[in-house]
């Protein structure tokens, strides 16, 4: 029969390699914050008395700047039109953006994050940013629709392939 001693010592686990380094991987939002934001409303007050109903053309964009060795600053850029026959009637130009941390992470999980996950994450808060930018401007807010990031990310993946994969078939150009 093992003594208390034994039983306590095979309860504990067993205790971090390297000296005690922190070598789970870890990913999250630091902070997030409004980078940039432009709202235009050119053709106020005359626009409150169009009867046509603008149409919207809506563009997003992703981007990632890397600010230190677990630290990576992602962008999104949503870029919102209104435009009826009679003119513009508003801009909005949101740069909204989050600190994210990564550590001990593989390469290309880091890379799905902040350019999948990441944006997911903040996508609503910058929702919001516009929603409000757009009433602020006097209209009705703009709620845009929800954006599959994961799903854009894999098709953007998939193109790259099928591109780099094409390139390598076509035959070297002869001198």
């Amino acid at each position: 029969m093992a003594d208390e001693g034994d039983i306590l010592t095979d309860l504990n686990p067993t205790p971090p390699q390297g000296n005690g380094a922190d070598t789970l991987p870890s990913a999250g939002i630091i902070t997030q914050y409004v980078k940039d934001l432009s709202v235009e409303n050119p053709n106020a007050p005359e626009v409150f008395q169009w009867k046509e109903q603008p149409q919207i053309d809506l563009q997003f964009n992703i981007g990632a700047n890397k600010i230190s060795d677990e630290v990576t600053e992602v962008e999104l850029k949503v870029n919102v039109t209104a435009k009826s026959s009679q003119g513009n009637a508003y801009l909005v130009e949101l740069a909204y953006c989050g600190l994210i941390g990564i550590r001990n992470v593989p390469e290309d999980q880091a890379h799905a994050f902040l350019f999948a996950e990441a944006p997911r994450l903040l996508f609503p808060f910058a929702r919001a940013v516009v929603a409000d930018a757009v009433r602020d401007a006097g209209f009705q807010p703009l709620m845009i629709d929800p954006i599959d990031f994961n799903g854009l990310y894999i098709q953007q993946l998939q193109a790259k392939r099928e591109q780099e994969a094409a390139a390598a078939e076509s035959p070297a150009s002869e001198a």
